[in-house]
């Protein structure tokens, strides 16, 4: 498992995917928080904050990160060397794993930097080190969960094609989904239970809660619960081979 993960490390930063991911994420998010005037700009805002980067983040890494993860396994079916996978000493599940686990170190990489974010704004606050470190903290753990479940979402997709481009469609269309999709049905005039319970399978509801600064560990049971659902229907796939 390890030498696989090792090998979808190395084939990441053998080509520009990885590359161009972090750079996209840091740049777009820069370029918002510190350059482009308006609602998201932190010096404009007047406030030791940075809400505004934590609202972009989603949606950046809503179509990054299924950038990253189409190929993870749609590319292995195009080449033909998926069977060769299939051969190693390794169960599906381990394979899956290394491979979410390569996908979910590049995001990692790309997040690490914005803690550079957090010092600047930390430094500029009057008086220094006036901004909502609990908050700043909630919120960079649930981007993180939240781009853990948007990788298993990925790589489901890239298991139900060989095509790239679909798998990069169906991932973004997921991930959607999964983010808004429950606001949506939530706010068509369903009663206040209901609607409560609908808006709470979603994962807005669960990012928009530990962004608060309290990290419940309900949020967490959720991202982890749903990771570990599209991991179980990327098996699935996988073992359909042998039906």
């Amino acid at each position: 498992m390890l030498t696989l993960f090792r090998r979808e490390i190395n084939s990441f930063f053998s080509s520009l995917t990885a590359y161009v991911v972090i750079v996209v994420f840091l740049v777009m998010n820069g370029l918002f928080l510190w350059v482009f005037p308006g609602e998201f700009n932190v010096i404009d805002s007047g406030y030791a904050s940075l809400d505004s980067m934590f609202i972009l983040a989603p949606w950046l890494f809503l179509f990054l990160v299924p950038a990253v993860t189409m190929r993870l396994f749609s590319d292995e079916k195009r080449l033909g060397t998926i069977e060769l996978l299939f051969v190693r000493p390794l169960t599906d599940l381990q394979i899956i794993m290394a491979k979410f686990l390569s996908g979910l170190v590049l995001v990692i990489l790309s997040l690490l930097p914005t803690l550079i974010y957090y010092l600047t704004v930390y430094l500029m606050g009057n008086p220094v080190g006036n901004i909502d470190s609990g908050g700043f903290w909630g919120s960079f753990i649930g981007l993180f969960f939240l781009a853990a479940v948007y990788v298993s979402i990925g790589l489901f997709t890239s298991t139900i094609t060989e095509n790239q481009i679909v798998s990069f469609i169906l991932g973004v269309l997921a991930c959607f989904l999964v983010f808004l999709g429950f606001d949506y049905v939530g706010g068509l005039g369903l009663s206040g239970g209901v609607q409560n319970f609908v808006e709470g399978l979603g994962l807005s509801y669960h990012y928009n809660s530990m962004s608060r600064g309290v990290i419940d560990t309900r949020d967490i049971i959720y991202f982890l619960s749903v990771i570990s659902i599209f991991v179980v229907f990327s098996k699935i796939v996988l073992e359909s081979r042998k039906w």
